[in-house]
């Protein structure tokens, strides 16, 4: 799974699984979310409120390039980097 972003621990991967729609993961120690691009929720697993809601932060600010990738998957290309939160 290529990374995407790393930001205050968070490791944002993409595996492209075009059952389960536009999503990415969202890896921290041992909690791993996946997170729906569109709409923008927490599809499975869990992580503390804090780091939830850092990422669900990060994708609203990135939404468009988490679609971009997404589509850059579909097509065999590795996504680009995106920009970690400040």
């Amino acid at each position: 799974m290529p990374v995407l972003a790393r930001f205050y621990g968070v490791v944002v991967r993409m595996l492209f699984a075009p059952l389960l729609g536009a999503h990415f993961h969202a890896i921290h120690g041992e909690h791993e979310l996946m997170v729906s691009i569109t709409p923008l929720t927490v599809i499975q697993g869990d992580a503390p409120p804090r780091v939830r809601a850092l990422v669900l932060e990060w994708a609203r600010r990135h939404q468009a390039e988490l679609l971009a990738a997404w589509v850059r998957c579909g097509q065999g290309l590795r996504p680009r980097p995106i920009a970690p939160l400040p």
